[in-house]
Parts: structure tokens; C-alpha cells; sequence
């Protein structure tokens, strides 16, 4: 039996095991909250795994649909005409010098690269782009030029010395219509952008942009190192990829939530997309500067405005230039900022040396050559709004008010960059001078192309960029002895009645007018010569004759004449209109001219010859037919008396500015020297022009001292081409006596030769003389 020591131990030894019991359950309980934890977390994981899984497929639509359907909505590019180059082209040695300079082609002893030429006198060897045509891609080619006085006499093609019949340079890119937000850009395929480029921005912004999967995580690593020493932010770890993102997608606001987003898409866009598509993104995407309201998005846009041609010219250190910009336009602005732009640049050439992009000669060669920036004073698009006008209303007319909308349109059309500034020079310096004389006076004025029936210029303000009321189309003015012409053409077509050497009654004249007034007009001089030569009466613009000549053929024939011509609205009937009582434009005098210069062939005159869709495919459209609005042949006799108008006429003071030069003109003045008139042609060009007051004052401007002034120094900026006035079928030397205006044979007296219908000149027998007995008996 155990006594009261022994068991004493043992019932505290008892105690502890009952201890031991109750913590078990601790453990239990912890296990379970553990559990609870984990699988609480596990849930949560699974729905924030399946909320970025549905997020990720989200933004990957997103991504897609951005990628694979419509990047950018590219502007509308609207080019100017195509020079066309062929044997006889009214083209001389000058003119394609100056086109050649415009599309920013380089002066070199021996063409060997793209964009270079050589010229002697006569000669011009050229290396061209390869360019969309509307009839298609043009390849790179290298031609020889031959000039002789007319103009081109021969286009050879070096590889195989073969004669070309035509050869097209590229158009120059007027402008890009942009008609959504205010970013610009030019696409510009990855295989077409210089390797160097690509090597350059690679090495700069991303090197490890081949090995990456769209984030970096030891650049973004090594970036928060470097920031938190400098205590700002100095270095980015982004990746081309990310950048990508950012600009496609997502603001520039930075916040956490945004940066996620960025590496979440980067990370997607890097997955579904070859590096290739992905740089090619980049370098169209990137932001390069800023032209005045324009964004300039990507480098071929950026290389139109840093240096006027295309990426694929650029020299090396050019190329660097580009890259160097990537970091900031603004603070690298290299015609602000010279030197951070060429220290930056300098940077970028060192780094592709110590990477053997470059060698060390080519490094010290691009290092110390100048930053080679384009002249500020050319823009990277011309400001051209009375033209751009005509452009617009023309794409309404034949595709709707829709298309301009359209991405990546290419319009086509007629503009003569050459013209257009010989054009905006002759109107600044002329108005100028003439605004001494008469104040706040105005000009319109349309050039056309006289082979291709095209408007090759417009001007509608003094102030030619000024984009507001455009005068040279919209006016309705007088146009005063303009008319003439088509008063003659129409007496000239009834050869029986009528010859350049017809004379016509001088003599004072009353008629009834359409109201029941009547009308006694006077010559200019208030003066009456009984008689005179019809082609007198024109060349002196004398306005009795031309009223008795309209009266002879019938005032609505001569409506009709002018109708025919391409005059777009309604010509009165009335007797004033023989001395242009007929309210018109420039354009519609321009119209009616071309007609008279085109040989009698009256075609629509137009802005826009081709529109390419997005694919390059051509969009088909009516075009209007010619007619034949005068006989060539009377149009011979017209043209003919229009020279003799510049000759000695009332346009003489234009012959005496250009005495070797074959032009035909004609001067009008409206009622009380109210408005200035002047149209006329070379062998290259018809003009029309208008001098004028807004409110229709008294400017005491006559056709010859006002718009011929504007032609004349036209001329003096684009030098002309002599007309060639080729003798055309029906169309005879004829003699004609100076007293009686009678058909003589040559060697009679007191003859001129002056053109004449052959089907109609029949001189007459012995001088118009009665036969001697000898003659009668020898037979003559």
C-alpha cells in the first residue's frame, strides 16, 4: 500500500498531461485558418487570373483590330502633275533644271545614286525615283535628256540606249488633307526604311528589342537604380514595344494602373506580332516634331520635314538625326537648337560606330558634316487654298462629299508647281506696284496647261495664300473686249464674206438695246476712220468695227461661237455683248481661251486627273468628250490675228518685253476702267487675268497697264516657249491689197501676205487689171 509521499508525485505528474491535452486543439484551429487563408486566396487568384485572362482577351481584340485592320487614318496626299518627257515636249532646258531643284533632286559631276542628275547645255543625265503613276509603279531609271530650241528633242534610256517615247517624273507632294485630328504622317513600308534606321533606334532605345518578349524587367530594374541616385526621372526602361503601346493606346498620363496596362499590352502585341510588323508600327507610329498644327508622326513624314526627301535618300548622319529627335522634338529642335540636335546626333553615330554599324572613317565623315536641314522657306506642303478649292468641288462632283474622308487617298491632279509660283511671284510684285497708282486693288487669275487641258495655277487674292474669297472663280465681272475674239471666229468662219484683210465700216452707229434704249458705241479714241482692215479692227480693239462685224454674222451666232468655246453660263443677245457686256471669271475666260489655244477644241478644263484608293487602285469616272467648238482652220486665223495684238496691237508693250518670243493675247477693259482684263497664251500656257475693286470702283486701269502687267511679269518668272503655230490643213499664204482688201496674186502691188481659207481665196486675174491687147493675144 502506497503511502501519502508516494502518491503525492505522482498526482502532480498527472496535472500536465491534462495540460497537454487542451493545447492539442490550438494547433488545430490554426491549421484550419491556414486553410481557410489558402483557399480564400486560391478563389481570389482564380478569379483575378480569370479577370486578367478575360482582360488580356480584351485588350488583345483591342490590339487586333488596331494591327490587322485600319492603323492610321492616313490623309488624303494630293499631288501635282506628272512632267511628262517626250521627243518635241514644250519643255526647255530651264524648266526641268527648276522641276529637278522642286523635287529635291542633287547636283552631281556623274548621277550614280537615286535623286541625282548632271547637266551641260543642252543635256541633262538624271537617276529617277522609283514613284506611283496612276497608270502604275514607275521604276527607278536612268535617262539622258536632249534639248534643241523647241524644246525636248530626245529621252534615252541608259541601260539599253533605247528612245523613249514618254518618260513621266514624279509628281511633287502638294499637301496632305488632313481631315481628322491633327496628326500627319507618311507611311513608309519597314523593307523601305534604311537599315541603318532601324540599327540606330534599336541600339539607342532598346537593345535587347530581339530578345524581350515586349517588357524588360532588367532595364526597368536598372532605370528605378539610376532615378532613385539622381532623384529625378533621367532614364527609361521601356521598350520599343511599350513606347508602342503608349503611343497607340494609352494617354501619357503616368499612373500605376496605366504603366500595368502598357506591359500587359506590350506583352500581348509581342506575342501576336514578328518583331518586323512591330518596328515597322514604331517607326510610322513615333512622334517627330511639330509643324505648326500638325503633329509629324513617324520618319517618313519626318524626313520630309527635317530635310525635303524621302528616307530612303538620307545620308547617314541625316538617318542619325532622325533617331536623335526620338528622345524630344522639342528640346532637340534642330533649327532652334543646332547644337543639343548635333550633339545628339553625334551621340547616336558614336554609338553605331562602337557597335560596328559604322566604320571609323564613316564616323568622322557623318560627324563633322553639317545637319543638312531643308531651307525653312520651302514648307513641306504648299499653301494653295484658291486651288485646293477647285480640287475639293471637282472630288464632290465626281466621288460625293465622302471621299476625302477615306483613308490613304491618292488625287492626282493638274497643278504646275513651276506656274503656280511663277504665278503667286508675277501677282505679289505687280499688285504691289499697281496699288501706288490705284488703291486696294485685286487680282484672280488661272493658268492653264495647253496640251493637257488642265488648270496648271490659280491665284485668287493678292496675297496668294490667303485662304478667303477666291476672285479667280468666283467674280462675275465684265469682261470687256475679251469677247472679240469669238466676234471674229465667228465672221472668220464665213470666208465668202469675211478675211483677215476684209474691210469693215468705221462709221458712227445706233441700236436698239433689249430694253428699248439705244446704244451708240465709240472707239476708245472717239474717233471714226470710215473704214478699216478687219485684222486692224482686232489687233487695235477697236470697238465700232467689231460691233458692225457681230451685227453682220448675227449677235446670236456669235453667243453660240462662244457657247461652243466652253462658256458655262448664259450669254445675252443683246448688242452690248459684242463689246462684252457678259459677266464672267477667270476661270471661264481661262475655259473659253484654251479652246481658242487647243486649235478650236473646246475640253472641260480640270484639277484633278486620277484618284488611287487605299490598294492603289484607280477609281473610275465619266470623263466629259472633246468637241470641236471652232474649225481649226479659223482658229489658225484667230490665233494669227492674236499675235499681231501683241506685235504691234494693243498689247505691244508684252512684244516689245519679249521680242524673239511668238505670244498671243488680247487686253479688255470693262466700262469706266472698273476692271482690268487680260488673256492670252505661249506654247506652253493660256492666262487669264483680272484687275479689279472688290466694290467695283473706278480703277483707272486699262487692260493693258493692269492685268498684262500681271502676265507680263508671269512671263519674266517662267520664261515662254515661242507658239509654233504649225500651219494646219485649209490654211494658205493669201495676198491682199491694203486699199480694197481684195484677193490679189503675189507679185501684184501694194499687197500683204496674211493667212487665209484656202477653200476661199481665189485672187484676182491680172491684179484685178482689165487685159491688154497682148495679153488677150499671148492668152495670159
Amino acid at each position: 500500500m502506497a503511502n501519502k509521499e508516494d502518491t503525492e508525485p505522482i498526482m502532480a505528474k498527472a496535472k500536465p498531461r491534462k495540460k497537454k491535452q487542451s493545447t492539442n486543439k490550438q494547433p488545430t484551429r490554426l491549421r484550419r485558418f491556414r486553410q481557410f487563408i489558402w483557399s480564400l486566396t486560391w478563389k481570389i487568384s482564380l478569379i483575378v487570373l480569370a479577370a486578367l485572362t478575360l482582360y488580356a482577351i480584351y485588350l488583345d481584340q483591342i490590339i487586333a483590330s488596331k494591327f490587322e485592320g485600319q492603323k492610321w487614318h492616313l490623309p488624303a496626299q494630293i499631288f501635282s502633275r506628272s512632267m511628262a518627257l517626250y521627243p518635241g515636249a514644250a519643255v526647255n532646258h530651264p524648266q526641268l533644271m527648276a522641276e529637278l531643284k522642286l523635287l529635291g533632286y542633287r547636283k552631281v559631276a556623274n548621277p550614280r545614286h537615286i535623286g541625282e542628275f548632271s547637266a551641260s547645255t543642252t543635256r541633262i543625265e538624271l537617276m529617277r525615283r522609283a514613284f506611283l503613276h496612276p497608270q502604275g509603279n514607275q521604276p527607278q531609271q536612268r535617262v539622258m535628256i536632249t534639248f534643241d530650241d523647241l524644246g525636248v528633242s530626245s529621252v534615252k534610256r541608259m541601260s539599253d540606249k533605247r528612245e523613249l517615247a514618254v518618260f513621266h517624273l514624279e509628281p511633287v507632294l502638294l499637301d496632305r488633307m488632313v481631315t481628322t485630328g491633327d496628326e500627319d504622317r507618311l507611311f513608309v513600308a519597314q523593307k523601305n526604311i534604311p537599315s541603318t534606321i532601324i540599327d540606330a533606334l534599336i541600339l539607342v532605345e532598346d537593345r535587347s528589342f530581339y530578345e524581350h518578349h515586349g517588357i524588360n524587367f532588367l532595364a526597368i530594374a536598372r532605370a528605378a537604380i539610376v532615378n532613385l541616385k539622381a532623384g529625378r526621372t533621367v532614364q527609361g526602361g521601356s521598350t520599343l514595344t511599350q513606347q508602342l503601346a503608349k503611343n497607340f493606346f494609352l494617354s501619357s498620363q503616368r499612373s500605376f494602373v496605366r504603366k500595368a496596362r502598357e506591359a500587359l499590352m506590350a506583352v500581348i502585341i509581342d506575342f501576336r506580332y514578328s518583331k518586323n510588323d512591330i518596328l515597322e508600327a514604331y517607326l510610322n507610329e513615333v512622334y517627330m516634331g511639330q509643324d505648326k498644327a500638325r503633329a509629324v508622326h513617324g520618319v517618313g513624314l519626318a524626313s520630309q520635314f527635317y530635310f525635303g526627301r524621302p528616307v530612303t535618300e538620307l545620308k547617314v548622319e541625316q538617318q542619325a538625326l532622325l533617331i536623335a529627335e526620338i528622345k524630344g522634338p522639342s528640346y532637340y529642335n534642330p533649327w532652334r537648337y543646332p547644337k543639343r540636335a548635333r550633339e545628339r546626333r553625334d551621340l547616336v553615330l558614336r554609338i553605331l560606330m562602337e557597335n560596328n554599324k559604322l566604320t571609323v572613317a564613316q564616323y568622322k565623315a557623318a560627324a563633322s558634316a553639317p545637319l543638312g536641314l531643308r531651307n525653312t522657306n520651302i514648307s513641306v506642303h504648299k499653301t494653295l487654298p484658291a486651288f485646293f478649292a477647285m480640287v475639293k468641288q471637282e472630288l464632290r462632283e465626281r466621288y460625293g462629299d465622302s471621299l476625302l474622308q477615306q483613308s490613304g487617298i491618292k488625287v492626282y491632279t493638274t497643278l504646275d508647281p513651276m506656274a503656280q509660283d511663277a504665278a503667286e511671284k508675277a501677282v505679289v510684285s505687280t499688285l504691289a506696284k499697281l496699288d501706288k497708282r490705284s488703291k486696294n486693288v485685286q487680282v484672280g487669275m488661272v493658268v492653264t496647261d495647253k496640251y493637257t487641258g488642265g488648270v496648271a495655277a490659280v491665284v485668287g487674292d493678292k496675297r496668294p495664300s490667303f485662304d478667303g474669297f477666291n476672285r479667280a472663280v468666283n467674280i462675275r465681272r465684265p469682261i470687256g473686249s475679251l469677247v472679240k475674239p469669238f466676234v471674229y471666229a465667228t465672221a472668220l468662219a464665213d470666208p465668202k464674206n469675211y478675211s483677215l484683210a476684209s474691210l469693215i465700216k468705221d462709221q458712227p452707229i445706233t441700236l436698239q438695246n433689249g430694253d428699248g434704249q439705244t446704244w451708240s458705241p465709240k472707239n476708245v479714241t472717239n474717233k471714226f476712220s470710215g473704214q478699216v482692215p478687219l485684222l486692224t479692227a482686232f489687233k487695235n480693239s477697236m470697238n465700232v468695227p467689231t460691233v458692225n462685224v457681230g451685227i453682220g454674222v448675227g449677235v446670236n451666232h456669235v453667243a453660240k461661237t462662244l457657247t461652243k468655246a466652253g462658256w458655262s453660263e448664259s450669254v445675252s443677245t443683246y448688242p452690248s455683248m459684242l463689246l462684252g457686256a457678259i459677266n464672267g471669271s477667270p476661270l471661264m475666260v481661262a475655259q473659253a481661251y484654251q479652246t481658242i489655244a487647243d486649235g478650236g477644241r473646246y475640253r472641260k478644263l480640270t484639277a484633278v486627273t486620277a484618284v488611287l484608293d487605299e490598294q492603289n487602285q484607280q477609281l473610275t469616272v465619266k470623263q466629259p468628250k472633246a468637241t470641236l467648238a471652232i474649225e481649226p482652220a479659223t482658229d489658225h486665223l484667230v490665233q494669227y490675228a492674236m499675235t499681231q495684238v501683241v506685235k504691234n496691237g494693243t498689247a505691244k508693250r508684252l512684244g516689245a518685253a519679249f521680242p524673239h518670243t511668238r505670244l498671243a493675247g488680247k487686253t479688255g477693259t470693262s466700262n469706266d476702267s472698273r476692271d482690268s482684263w487680260f488673256a492670252g497664251f505661249d506654247e506652253r500656257n493660256v492666262a487669264a487675268i483680272w484687275v479689279g475693286q472688290d466694290d467695283n470702283s473706278k480703277t483707272g486701269l486699262y487692260g493693258s497697264s493692269g492685268a498684262m502687267a500681271v502676265y507680263q511679269a508671269f512671263l519674266k518668272n517662267r520664261p515662254p516657249l515661242s507658239l509654233r503655230m504649225i500651219p494646219v490643213n485649209g490654211i494658205v499664204n493669201g495676198y491682199f491689197d491694203v486699199a480694197t482688201g481684195q484677193a490679189k496674186q503675189s507679185n501684184c502691188g501694194n499687197v500683204v501676205m496674211l493667212p487665209a481659207l484656202e477653200a476661199s481665196y481665189a485672187p484676182a486675174a491680172n491684179c484685178g487689171e482689165p487685159l491688154s491687147w497682148w495679153q488677150k493675144l499671148v492668152g495670159e
